[in-house]
């Protein structure tokens, strides 16, 4: 049998599990995980931290069948989410995230909206009827791609956005319209082909490998040495990379985005920590383009969305039994899990939640011991039966 280096996940099943961070990373681990659990989680694969430092003894050659069982997993991708790469109808659009045993925040490299081009992206404007939208996430895509995997200097693509916000005379990229958007994404392809000579790349498939490997890569980046380095992590293990169908935060104001702790990770005190925005992608959170907005403003603007990350946060608290850190994504009132890890948290911060768990996991056992008591048959009229 052909070695697996591929890992579904999605419909409710996946094939890895929260033990197998070595070999599907933290980030796959967790997607895996939740998947299992029932949370909502767009469907996806992870390809293993094993095919990562294959890639890397082969001369960045992928090991064999590891493209092929890309390719299977990604059907299993399109039947579940009902859209297939570069349809000229109904596409999916891929994100593609890093993912090492250990948090690495911000060290390594990511890819969203992967399978965007002249023929796709028309076909999002029809089913979405949100040009807006569309090229949005176009000129996005062409920016994180043409830094990330191509290596161009992100300064380039971030000067000509603020030229163009200060030609409109507006303060946030939010405000910019359909057609100046438009007009952004043709302006972000002449930069890319004029930093690397080619054509911005039409075809999905081949944006897809090209990401994988910048993912790879990205694991002997200066940056991810660096951090491995300063904090004692081994340069032997490799990153996993996920690939995962695309959810949008990006789509109104009826989407966001958000990051959050399941407590506070500074002083440990039992409240939901964490901050949203509005019509807005996770690039947005992370870069601080926008300011965040409290949680609360998700309560008071989508209150269904926010119910269900209350359900889940606690839901996920409770399984792991520790505090976690969480990434989330609204997609039109929808919400999507993208991540649950184990939260850092200050050294007081840390006494205090491990006393609360203690005396709540204390309290659910009286609990639970109090309603068996109730439940069972009385002694005295058994015996007299």
């Amino acid at each position: 049998m052909a070695k697996k280096y591929v890992y579904y996940f999605g419909d409710s099943k996946a094939d890895g599990n929260t033990k197998m961070k070595d070999l599907l990373g933290g980030k796959g681990a967790g997607l895996a995980n939740m998947v299992n659990l029932k949370i909502p989680v767009p469907a996806g694969f992870t390809i293993t931290t094993e095919a990562c430092n294959s890639y890397f003894e082969s001369k960045k050659k992928y090991p064999s069948q590891m493209w092929d069982q890309v390719l299977a997993n990604l059907k299993k991708v399109e039947k579940s989410m009902g859209m297939k790469l570069g349809d000229p109808v109904n596409p999916l659009l891929l994100s593609v995230r890093s993912g090492s045993k250990f948090s690495m925040p911000g060290m390594m490299d990511t890819v969203l909206n992967l399978g965007l081009n002249d023929k796709t992206l028309k076909a999002i404007i029809k089913k979405t009827d949100n040009e807006r939208f569309a090229y949005d996430t176009y000129r996005r895509l062409i920016s994180m791609f043409g830094s990330t995997v191509m290596g161009i200097d992100r300064s380039a693509f971030e000067s000509t956005l603020e030229k163009m916000k200060k030609k409109k005379r507006v303060s946030e990229d939010t405000q910019l319209s359909a057609d100046d958007l438009k007009e952004l994404s043709g302006q972000f392809k002449k930069i890319y082909k004029k930093e690397t000579g080619k054509n911005f790349p039409n075809d999905p498939l081949q944006q897809l490998r090209l990401a994988i490997n910048a993912v790879f890569d990205s694991w002997f980046g200066e940056r991810a040495k660096t951090y491995r380095n300063l904090n004692a992590i081994p340069h032997d293990l490799g990153t996993a990379c996920n690939v995962q169908a695309m959810v949008f935060g990006n789509m109104g104001d009826n989407s966001g985005t958000g990051v959050g702790f399941t407590r506070d990770p500074s002083t440990g005190r039992k409240k939901f920590f964490a901050e949203y925005l509005i019509n807005a992608q996770g690039e947005d959170v992370v870069a601080g383009i926008r300011t965040p907005l409290h949680i609360n403003e998700l309560k008071k603007s989508i209150p269904s969305a926010y119910r269900d990350l209350d359900r889940t946060y606690k839901k996920l608290e409770k399984h792991y039994k520790d505090m976690l850190d969480l990434e989330f994504t609204v997609q039109d009132g929808k919400l999507y899990m993208l991540q649950t890890r184990i939260g850092k948290r200050t050294a007081a911060a840390s006494l205090k939640i491990a006393i609360q768990m203690v005396k709540e996991d204390r309290h659910h056992a009286d609990r639970s011991r109090s309603v068996r008591a109730a439940h069972a048959p009385d002694d005295r009229s058994e015996s007299i039966r």
